[in-house]
């Protein structure tokens, strides 16, 4: 016999056949990917995704407009609309909490805020919805009123005085610095009185002799002023500790004229100031972001439009020729001063807040500078906690729904692909596995919260999933009915198969995305979750559900065509084996021969 016939042929050039690869090192990623989440989750300390206020209740705000002094008529829809854009990005700014803003009548406006979400930061940050000003610091003192000067009172007053100079301003270099006094309501009253002078900051370094004189003097020459008197009096008599007389501080004073004000220092202790009219608003303050600078601090970088450029330009120019407190700005929202850094140098279109800010303190102010600009003031109506918006009953009837589909999808993928099936369920407990531990991840990390349409995207994601196990198996399934063996099938059906689930998945994701753009509230908790369940499907079914159906393609139990293994070669109607064919050598003629 000729041994050259029972040679291979080589493949024909131009064609490749698909390998197997190494399916054990995808299913140990996804593995240890699956350790990875469950254990952060459990490091974490949240084991349970966050529900939405629909699901699990929350707090609700009602917040109350009000016309501003000397301004009618500035409760309308316009001015409503934007205040419920602005609060809603407020409270969003903290991270996705998914919190509903919304009017109610003509006056109010409704905040919900899911439970689970720092309520008390997004309360405060809800709450202080005045409009936001930068006004020159005039004179600051400690929080408590003044007592009667004495001798005691005065060693005492300079001890303060002495603290206050070690402690740094909330971030910015708040604290009074030393030669500011702050012990008598002489000292405090002259403070006044020099800073409320013609341009409302006193004439610069020039007057350190002056101010020498001052200080020795016996008594202070009380202003001629009715109005500085009554701001004296006032300035004298604050005490910033005692709740009630912060809130009213600054009533009844327009934004044109000089007003009184609270704060806290970094230490956490309350300090009033006398503050001068208001430079710039809300509205000049173009963007505001927290952000780490070369030496590791925490800063607060503040972009200003083009008129506000303007205005803080002529504002710093002037403050920083002065003699502390004078060279300070204080950013003053809701009559509570935020923050009151010192200026070195004239600025313009931006500038740095720099200090012992935290990451929080640093988040928040920048909130405030970049959302402060409300159009209308707004009190603090009324304080709730909600319950459910639908319930426990029918978050429970939802998820017997969604159980009854899975149950549905399982019985069928059992009774049309038998041993398959048991790939199928797998790769579906693995993709459970995945979204869950996911979704409580994204808890903490970005606020994301779980409500009714997010558990419906859930729910639409089995089909998903589903649909892609289908599209592989039924493709490796033709590859049988060709007459194929089961471990060469699962290597050329992997290929068609693999681009169908691609674009199948890549419609649903772009669909997802399309719909968190251009949609708004729950209906983004929809489309959130359908994107990343679509996200996970094409991992699940690359790093699991393929490379176990090679291994399993080794198994007797497929490989042979087991009946109940779902891919048995007779019922499914398979060809006869393909083999190759030898080509028919001539009869030798024995005359020949």
């Amino acid at each position: 016999m000729d041994r050259e016939n029972e040679k291979v042929a080589a493949p024909k050039k131009g064609r490749r056949q698909s390998a197997p690869g190494k399916p054990g090192r995808s299913l140990a990623f996804i593995l240890i990917a699956l350790v990875a989440l469950t254990g952060g989750m459990f490091l974490s300390g949240t084991t349970t995704p966050r529900l939405g206020i629909d699901l699990a209740g929350g707090t609700s705000i009602t917040l109350q407009a009000k016309n501003e002094p000397g301004q009618k008529n500035a409760i309308n829809p316009t001015n409503m609309n934007t205040a419920v854009s602005i609060i809603n990005n407020r409270v969003n700014g903290l991270g996705v909490s998914e919190a509903e803003v919304q009017t109610q009548g003509a006056d109010n406006i409704i905040v919900n805020i899911p439970k689970g979400t720092n309520e008390k930061q997004a309360r405060e940050q809800v709450g202080t919805t005045a409009q936001l000003y930068f006004r020159p610091v005039l004179t600051v003192a400690a929080g408590e009123p003044t007592p009667e000067p004495s001798a005691s009172s005065s060693g005492k007053g300079t001890d303060k005085g002495t603290d206050k100079d070690k402690a740094t301003e909330k971030g910015e270099d708040k604290a009074t610095p030393s030669s500011t006094p702050t012990a008598t309501p002489t000292s405090q009253g002259r403070a006044v009185t020099d800073g409320l002078k013609a341009d409302a900051t006193p004439s610069p370094k020039s007057s350190d002799k002056g101010s020498d004189k001052d200080k020795a003097a016996p008594t202070p020459t009380p202003s001629a002023d009715p109005a500085t008197a009554a701001l004296q009096k006032k300035f004298t008599a604050l005490d910033c500790t005692d709740k009630a007389q912060r809130g009213k501080a600054g009533d009844g004073i327009k934004d044109s004229e000089p007003t009184i004000a609270c704060g806290k220092n970094n230490a956490g202790q309350w300090e009033k100031y006398v503050l001068g009219p208001a430079e710039l608003n809300g509205k000049d303050v173009d963007d505001a972001k927290a952000t780490i600078n070369q030496q590791g601090a925490w800063v607060v970088n503040m972009d200003f439009t083009g008129g506000g450029s303007k205005k803080f330009a002529k504002t710093t120019g002037k403050l920083s020729q002065q003699q502390p407190p004078m060279n300070q700005f204080a950013i003053v929202l809701d009559g509570v001063v935020e923050s009151a850094p010192s200026v070195n140098q004239s600025l313009s279109a931006n500038a740095e807040i720099s200090g012992s800010f935290t990451q929080e303190s640093a988040q928040d102010l920048a909130n405030i500078l970049s959302y402060g600009a409300l159009p209308l003031t707004f009190h603090e109506q009324s304080v709730t906690t909600v319950s459910p918006a639908l319930g426990g009953e029918q978050l429970h009837a939802g998820l017997i729904a969604g159980a009854i589909g899975l149950a549905l999808v399982i019985i069928y993928l059992v009774v049309y692909y038998r041993g398959l099936s048991l790939i199928a369920i797998a790769s579906l407990l693995v993709s459970a596995a995945l979204t869950y531990t996911l979704m409580t991840l994204l808890g903490p990390a970005i606020s994301f919260t779980l409500n009714l349409p997010a558990v419906c995207g859930a729910i639409v994601a089995i089909g998903i999933t589903a649909d892609s196990f289908i599209v592989f198996f039924e493709r490796v399934r033709d590859e049988v009915r060709e007459g194929r063996t089961l471990r060469p099938a699962v290597e050329r059906a992997w290929p068609r198969a693999r681009r169908t689930i691609l674009v199948s998945d890549f419609v649903s994701f772009l669909a997802a995305a399309v719909l968190f753009v251009v949609t708004v509230g729950k209906v983004q908790g929809f489309a959130f979750t359908l994107g990343l369940t679509t996200l996970l499907d094409v991992v699940v079914v690359f790093f699991f559900t393929k490379p176990l159906m090679t291994l399993m393609a080794r198994k007797p139990f497929f490989a042979n065509g087991h009946k109940w293994s779902g891919l048995d070669p007779k019922r499914l109607g398979a060809k006869p084996p393909l083999r190759r064919t030898r080509r028919a050598t001539a009869p030798v003629d024995p005359k020949e021969a």
